[in-house]
């Protein structure tokens, strides 16, 4: 069974100071290479139109946007305060002509249909309030065939593997959020559950290292 949400509602990340340091955060994991662009570009997302759920301060995005020039990002934020740090971002990378930020829940898209090409979202699932809404987004936005590929952290990781992850995630003030996140993440059964009620029928899923990852198609 899937576990109960207790989060109803999900602002995302407001305050600014917070902000501030979840960019510090962002751009630690960019630099040691923990970002899963490798894996989205494996996964065939490429080129075109590409919708980024939870892009935070836009690493992910905008390291994936390096590695894909015949390709547009828009980059769907519940923060106000993150977008205007992914702004910044982009304009830093010389990608502010590629790239938009449109705020916005995940649960209501506010797209048409099939407006992407791909859907590519790391490390933003477990904040979903209600994954089944987001998945049935998911397809309705994709345009037919297009393909997404999700990527999160997997909450029944070994012991060892979450404390040695914990005591180097830097800055120190993330930590006690890593705890959480890890807390609030699925297992491969409880995500596999998510999406048999979802309206997704071709999809995988796979356990990684420290995550799950599900890919899939409109079809």
């Amino acid at each position: 069974m899937v576990r109960q949400r207790v989060v109803e509602t999900n602002e995302g990340i407001q305050n600014e100071l917070t902000a501030e340091v979840f960019d510090r955060f962002a751009k630690t994991m960019r630099d040691k290479g923990w970002n899963n662009v490798d894996t989205f570009i494996k996964a065939g997302i490429t080129q075109g139109e590409v919708l980024e759920i939870g892009p935070g301060p836009g690493y992910v995005g905008l390291e994936w946007l390096k590695q894909s020039q015949n390709a547009s990002l828009t980059g769907l934020e519940i923060s106000g305060s993150m977008i205007r740090i992914a702004n910044e971002n982009a304009r830093q990378y010389g990608l502010d002509d590629r790239v938009r930020y449109v705020q916005g829940n995940g649960m209501l898209m506010p797209f048409d249909e099939n407006s992407f090409d791909a859907v590519f979202s790391n490390g933003s699932m477990h904040e979903w309030e209600d994954p089944v809404k987001v998945f049935d987004e998911i397809g309705r936005v994709l345009k037919p065939n297009g393909i997404f590929c999700i990527s999160d952290m997997r909450r029944n990781v070994s012991p060892v593997l979450k404390w040695m992850i914990y005591f180097s995630t830097k800055p120190k003030e993330i930590r006690p959020g890593f705890l959480s996140s890890l807390n609030a993440a699925y297992t491969l059964g409880e995500l596999d559950d998510l999406l048999k009620r979802s309206s997704i029928k071709s999809y995988s899923i796979q356990k990684e290292f420290f995550g799950l990852c599900v890919k899939g198609s409109k079809g």
